[in-house]
């Protein structure tokens, strides 16, 4: 079969001939309709990703929409190595399996699954969001970031806070305040604390780096005597490691987690998955998509990111 295959760490997957599945007693086959190309799909490529097997060659892509051979569309997480989502087929537990509800278009479904996965989980498994609260989006303006804000107000939020450097696109994804980070840390630091003056329950974060470790010191400095702030850490496209002095976490009861395949069991992660997925449509949970063949998928691993989730059609 057809697949996108990567042959060794760090080198970007070429379009080849890949063993084609068999299916088992515990693995169903798939035939891939869409796979998104997301962040954990190139970390992984890298084999640098906590989650990376360190095996090659394999096929990339964590999950995706196909048809199992008893012809149910479902959405589908984790294949079984060395196959994943970026192929023609692919081999899937039973139990990673959602069937996909009616009138969920499938490009859309694949696009928002993983992004959308990333929030619903980190609000309802790790922060357990009760309505009402208030919640701050660190990183809002890309395609997981712009979901939460969504999924925050559906999941009970009262007020959403929004942070991000595009001012434009922070300007639209719909918060009830926008924190542009830009400026120095010291000044970005005081805008963190006029928003934490006024009550901040949950943090969601996709950057880490400087703005996660100023809006920590900013919590710590303006929260003592407020209910402990849950801050879960998703992502860390602004960097890997912050410095943060301990006194924070002396002074302030801030509960510091987080959420991803190790912290949220994968069980309770197909469950989130199956929530998302169910309120998609009715909740209007939509992104930017652009839809490609699989066989430029050299072309497209390698293209900047024009603002649209890259789907792969294999």
């Amino acid at each position: 079969m057809k697949a996108a295959i990567v042959r060794a760490p760090g080198v970007a997957p070429v379009y080849g001939d890949f063993a084609e599945p068999q299916p088992t007693d515990d693995l169903i086959r798939v035939t891939v309709v869409a796979a998104a190309l997301s962040h954990v799909t190139r970390a992984r490529a890298t084999g640098r990703h906590y989650s990376s097997s360190g095996d090659f060659p394999f096929v990339p892509g964590i999950d995706g929409v196909g048809l199992a051979d008893d012809g149910r569309q479902v959405y589908f997480a984790m294949p079984e190595a060395p196959h994943g989502a970026l192929a023609e087929q692919t081999l899937v537990r039973a139990d990673r399996c959602i069937d996909l509800p009616d009138g969920l278009d499938a490009t859309m479904a694949a696009a928002i699954a993983n992004p959308g996965m990333s929030s619903w989980a980190a609000l309802t498994e790790r922060a357990k969001l009760k309505p009402g609260e208030t919640v701050l989006v660190n990183g809002a303006t890309g395609a997981s970031g712009r979901l939460a804000v969504k999924i925050a107000r559906h999941l009970g939020a009262a007020r959403v806070i929004a942070t991000g450097r595009n001012a434009a696109v922070l300007a639209e994804v719909g918060a009830d305040e926008a924190i542009v980070l830009e400026g120095e840390a010291d000044a970005l630091e005081r805008r963190f604390m006029a928003v934490f003056a006024e009550g901040v329950d949950v943090v969601v974060d996709y950057l880490w780096g400087m703005s996660a470790e100023r809006l920590l010191i900013a919590a710590a400095k303006a929260g003592r005597d407020a209910a402990p702030l849950r801050f879960v850490e998703v992502g860390s496209m602004s960097g890997e490691t912050i410095t943060l002095p301990s006194a924070v976490l002396r002074a302030s009861a801030i509960e510091l987690m987080g959420s991803g395949v190790g912290s949220v069991p994968l069980d309770r992660m197909m469950v989130a998955a199956r929530d998302l997925l169910r309120e998609a449509v009715p909740v209007g949970l939509t992104i930017p998509v652009r839809q490609v063949p699989l066989w430029v998928v050299e072309q497209a691993w390698a293209a900047p990111d024009d603002g649209r989730r890259v789907v792969f059609t294999p």
